[in-house]
């Protein structure tokens, strides 16, 4: 009788183990992504992958640095910032907008001088520096790191000051792609990233600009104050971290 007894108690133990983690695993949830618009494609691979391995959801907003830091001002209901650059996410933790502890660094961009004109960029440096250049895209310094980096190479080839009325500015960097690829600029100073991207469908001709020649978009991640207690979010940011993480990132062109 006590045997059977003992028996019938760890069979009822079986089942409601199960129940039990079932009941403590935490429920997939949705989080939704403010990122800089280099970073954009990436950010959306990485969300996919991250998706299938936790079944969180993670949605993805892209613009420009400036302009999503206007909207967390504004009150977007944005769980998290991939920036373009190092100070933002820092400038909305000291604003109360964003978890100090939080803040990491992800990435590290690298500017290019490309064309869609397989032959125009043969030596990039002779190019920016005395070359003819009748239209240049680039994004716009005042909204975005990647432009400012841009702004960087032109002072460095002391060429600032007479480019700028034909410079072909983009509210972001994926804009400021978009002119070159479309032909409305020549050539443009775009991401790395974005480069190797666009030239599996249209090869060109480029030309990576010295790192020495601006200051170093380092890119950081926070964890904003509406995504406090989000799972997906927080995930989100630890897989940013993790080694299959980082090589999908070093995989697209960052160091």
């Amino acid at each position: 009788m006590i045997r059977m007894r003992r028996r019938a108690a760890l069979c009822l133990l079986a089942v409601l183990l199960p129940l039990h983690a079932l009941a403590q695993a935490p429920k997939p949830v949705r989080a939704r992504i403010a990122v800089a618009s280099n970073f954009a494609d990436v950010a959306r691979v990485l969300a996919a992958d991250y998706g299938k391995r936790t079944g969180h959801r993670i949605e993805v907003s892209a613009a420009s640095t400036g302009k999503l830091y206007a909207q967390v001002h504004a009150g977007a209901p944005f769980d998290a910032l991939l920036s373009a650059d190092a100070a933002t996410p820092r400038r909305l933790v000291a604003e109360g907008l964003a978890r100090g502890d939080t803040v990491f660094d992800y990435a590290t961009g690298r500017l290019v001088l490309w064309s869609r004109d397989p032959g125009l960029v043969r030596d990039g440096e002779a190019l920016l520096r005395k070359g003819s250049i009748p239209r240049l895209a680039i994004a716009n310094p005042a909204l975005a790191p990647y432009g400012v980096a841009a702004r960087d190479v032109l002072q460095h080839v002391r060429r600032w000051q007479e480019l700028q009325p034909r410079l072909v500015m983009g509210e972001n960097i994926g804009q400021a792609m978009q002119f070159v690829a479309s032909g409305a600029a020549p050539l443009g100073l775009v991401p790395r990233s974005l480069v190797l991207q666009a030239r599996r469908r249209t090869p060109g001709s480029a030309w990576e600009v010295p790192a020495r020649w601006h200051a170093p978009i380092v890119q950081s991640a926070v964890l904003l104050a509406h995504g406090e207690g989000n799972a997906a979010a927080t995930g989100f940011l630890r897989y940013l971290r993790s080694p299959e993480g980082r090589a999908r990132i070093r995989a697209r062109g960052y160091d």
